[in-house]
């Protein structure tokens, strides 16, 4: 590959155009989507290959499709083009005077936990703006500009700093129309009952029955969600019962809409963090980071450990 030098650099239309043409492998989706006729993105294409010296698409006939060096520059790219854009956005908040916290969010954590105690933070840093975006495994925090990141499992996050917010223990749990249904209160009718499973937990139904002295490959059967949140929705509609953290169902628990179907709760010997670039030194992710250690230990999570 030729090295870009500093003058050679290719410019913002021509990586755009690249881009979205790798996007589709398709120059003609790429000229409707960019408002440009077929023509001037394969121009542009190709003028953008000559500028680095490496073939980004084999054209076969009146297709196109993207090189293996293609296919890694369109990669690294389109984590680029997200990051100039956080950088505008970042230039923006600090032109209006106002800081912005990019944070990285579990879903359910996020809408169940952290949302409805948010309002807390901004009250006391009403200069603070904060963007959260859904991400669920590790990354690099620098290279992808986020400030923070929430983190669910073991204190593995390479080049970062973590903060143990609270460990996790997961409840029976069903509404009182699926525990009178299925007398569910008495784990040998649990387990013949229908179940709603996490589907990066499977396991965690037969970790909890075993406690109780029960193995049985059945088990694993019943109703298979991707998130708590789904779990939760179908858990108060009676579909099954549910083995959920007990800090995402306050609200359902309070109110009686679900209830325990055991005081015995499972352990899962993982924790919840909220982490930060190594080194960081940003006022504002120093005070969120002691907001969110202080909400914690103030007894929201007390009784649950979670």
């Amino acid at each position: 590959m030729k090295s870009a030098g500093h003058r050679n650099l290719p410019s913002y239309a021509l990586l755009r155009s690249f881009e979205c043409a790798a996007r589709h492998e398709s120059f003609t989706q790429a000229a409707e989507e960019l408002h440009l006729t077929q023509s001037a993105v394969s121009r542009q294409v190709k003028e953008l290959e000559e500028t680095i010296g490496v073939t980004m698409f084999r054209r076969v006939g009146r297709r196109v499709t993207l090189t293996e060096a293609g296919r890694r520059f369109a990669a690294d790219l389109s984590v680029d083009l997200e990051n100039l854009k956080q950088s505008v956005a970042r230039a923006t908040a600090a032109g209006e005077r106002n800081t912005t916290l990019r944070i990285a969010i579990l879903p359910t954590f996020g809408s169940r936990w952290l949302i409805p105690r948010l309002g807390t933070f901004l009250n006391d840093h009403p200069s603070v703006e904060i963007r959260l975006e859904t991400r669920t495994v590790p990354f690099d925090l620098t290279r992808e500009r986020f400030d923070l990141a929430i983190h669910f499992g073991k204190a593995n996050w390479p080049d970062a700093r973590m903060n143990k917010l609270f460990d996790e223990e997961m409840l029976p749990v069903a509404s009182p129309k699926f525990r009178d249904m299925y007398s569910a209160s008495e784990p040998a009718r649990l387990a013949e009952a229908p179940l709603l499973h996490l589907i990066t937990r499977e396991s965690a139904w037969i970790d909890w029955f075993a406690m109780k002295g029960t193995t049985d490959k059945r088990l694993l059967s019943g109703r298979h969600f991707d998130q708590f949140s789904m779990i939760i929705s179908a858990a108060v509609c009676s579909i099954g019962a549910a083995l959920l953290p007990k800090y995402l169902i306050e609200m359902e628990l309070e109110c009686g809409v679900l209830i325990p179907l055991s005081d015995t709760p499972l352990e899962t010997h993982k924790s919840y963090f909220v982490v930060s670039a190594a080194g960081d030194v940003n006022p504002q992710v120093n005070a969120f980071t002691r907001w969110l250690l202080s909400t914690t230990r103030r007894g929201s999570m007390t009784n649950s450990h979670d």
